[in-house]
């Protein structure tokens, strides 16, 4: 059995193939949307990393999805509870841990990763030795980035009770980068001029921070490590981060924030605050905690680039033509909009969501005579200061640059992280 079944890998789960059990015993296989397929292999993933931290049911589940698909998929097999207990043994499902970023063997600390994206908190709190004990994140695409990286499926929308619940009991640090659409200057404008509400108006995303407040309430975890725009500082005259300074020190953690810009560590100007928390209830905020200080180093947008990138990232002369008479237009109105044609040797504009469209934002030179380009969505993973052995071509383009403008600044945050773990080790617990 055991020839056969190590020739089995996760990713030979059917992707709209649902088994399901019968009232006569039998098993029907359905087709269904990827929501469920997506559920079933955060569940089993989960547990192939996390099986001294997932709870009860968790476990069942997956021994249950495992169960099912190797009965369907090897229907004459025995398939033995000591399979399902540790499939690893069996020589199943190795390929999930030949990924580019493995939790550390010898972990310091547990943390859980919400609104994860492609991966930046986990890259920069691993290289602290923390070990992910969970995942969530509702975009398919970056689910799908995220997985090729980490091995995990990262559960779906943290917003329901269904995906709550399957947060372990007990872990030492919440990392997540909220959503940040409510706040922010460009989000604000958009919507109003929509006539919609911002900020926790917002009925669809202004209200994630709660989610976030309910999960610290309900695990308390030693810290917490939050990071969204710089304007959520100002937004609604203050009245929004007050609510949420509040909100989280009536939880009783003692907060820390500061306003810290990507270019002392990559060559892009990007803003964002920093929140971090300590529980007061084991610290009494007496804990020392400092952000780190930049030392102001030259950072070149030359270094993150390939010189021999594909011709179809050069703009097109129509496009060309295009950005160029909308930035004279309003240049003529007192405006400041255009596109940024990037200084090789300086900084560049912040890098959105949005950069699949035209790239307008950073537009590359390539000498007279010949129209500028794009980043490629390696360089832009660059900008983003994740390392080349970081797979970003699972998804197309336009998922990969949606994915890069929404992330975190990596060695930023791992900076943070540093100062957050060495505070949180190192601080005396007065429990």
């Amino acid at each position: 059995m055991n020839k056969i079944l190590s020739n089995i890998h996760l990713s030979d789960f059917p992707e709209k193939i649902s088994i399901t059990e019968t009232s006569g015993g039998k098993v029907q296989v359905y087709m269904y949307g990827p929501k469920s397929y997506d559920n079933q292999l955060a569940v089993i993933t989960h547990y192939l990393h996390n099986r001294e931290f997932i709870k009860d049911f968790s476990v069942k589940q997956a021994h249950k999805y495992l169960r099912e698909y190797l009965e369907y998929k090897f229907p004459k097999i025995e398939i033995t509870e000591g399979v399902l207990r540790d499939p690893l043994q069996e020589g199943l499902f190795n390929d999930f841990f030949q990924i580019p970023f493995p939790d550390p063997k010898d972990y310091k600390f547990t943390f859980i990763d919400l609104f994860a994206g492609m991966g930046g908190f986990r890259l920069a709190m691993q290289a602290q030795g923390g070990k992910c004990i969970f995942s969530s994140e509702w975009n398919p695409f970056a689910q799908k980035t995220y997985m090729a990286n980490f091995g995990e499926m990262p559960f779906g929308d943290i917003t329901k009770e269904e995906t709550k619940r399957y947060i372990p009991e007990h872990f030492d640090v919440l990392c997540a980068g909220f959503p940040c659409q409510p706040f922010s200057i460009a989000g604000v404008s958009k919507k109003k001029s929509l006539g919609r509400e911002t900020g926790f108006r917002d009925k669809t995303q202004g209200t994630l921070f709660f989610d976030v407040a309910e999960i610290l309430s309900r695990h308390r975890p030693k810290a917490f490590y939050l990071e969204n725009v710089k304007n959520l500082v100002s937004h609604d005259k203050g009245n929004t981060f007050k609510i949420i300074r509040s909100t989280l020190e009536e939880l009783e953690y003692s907060i820390h924030y500061k306003v810290m810009d990507g270019k002392d560590y990559v060559p892009q100007h990007r803003e964002r605050i920093m929140i971090v928390g300590f529980d007061k209830r084991r610290y009494h905020g007496l804990e020392h905690f400092e952000f780190p200080k930049a030392d102001n180093p030259i950072r070149k947008i030359r270094d993150i680039l390939d010189y021999d990138s594909d011709s179809k990232y050069t703009l097109s002369d129509k496009l060309w033509n295009y950005l160029q008479n909308y930035a004279e237009k309003h240049k003529a109105k007192g405006n400041g909009f255009g596109f940024g044609l990037v200084d090789l040797d300086g900084i560049s504009r912040t890098l959105s969501a949005r950069y699949y469209k035209d790239g307008s934002e950073i537009l590359i030179p390539q000498g007279e005579g010949i129209n500028p380009r794009r980043l490629t969505p390696r360089e832009c993973a660059r900008l983003m200061g994740y390392p080349d052995e970081y797979i970003i071509n699972k998804v197309s383009d336009v998922q990969a640059y949606r994915q890069c403008g929404n992330s975190v600044v990596v060695p930023l945050i791992t900076a943070v992280s540093e100062q957050l773990v060495k505070t949180m080790l190192n601080a005396q617990i007065y429990e």
